[in-house]
């Protein structure tokens, strides 16, 4: 069982696993789909290459790459209750600190 900070943040993003997504976006309330896995991979070798989260306007572009210019609003549709919050968290980063988590 990987070490979780107080608000559900991995403490070591390396101990992260597509389960513990899925444990995760369950207690927030998110059935991830498709598009979910596509930020949360995209996150994750983000996260690989340079280990610190992507800032989510890199996220946004990424899907956009993907789904089109109309996509822009993607990730918070995803995510409603905040990148931060729900997609850091689910994708297994740190807890953002300049970050507000609401």
């Amino acid at each position: 069982m990987p070490l979780l900070d107080a608000d559900g943040y991995l403490v070591d993003p390396r101990e992260w696993t597509e389960g513990f997504a899925v444990a995760t976006a369950r207690k927030e309330g998110i059935e991830l789909g498709p598009d979910h896995w596509d930020a949360i991979r995209f996150m994750r070798s983000y996260w690989e290459e340079h280990q610190i989260a992507a800032d989510a306007r890199f996220v946004i572009r990424h899907l956009m790459a993907r789904l089109g210019p109309e996509s822009r609003n993607r990730l918070f549709e995803l995510f409603p209750y905040g990148y931060p919050g729900q997609a850091c968290k689910i994708a297994g980063m740190k807890r953002p600190r300049a970050w507000s988590t609401g």
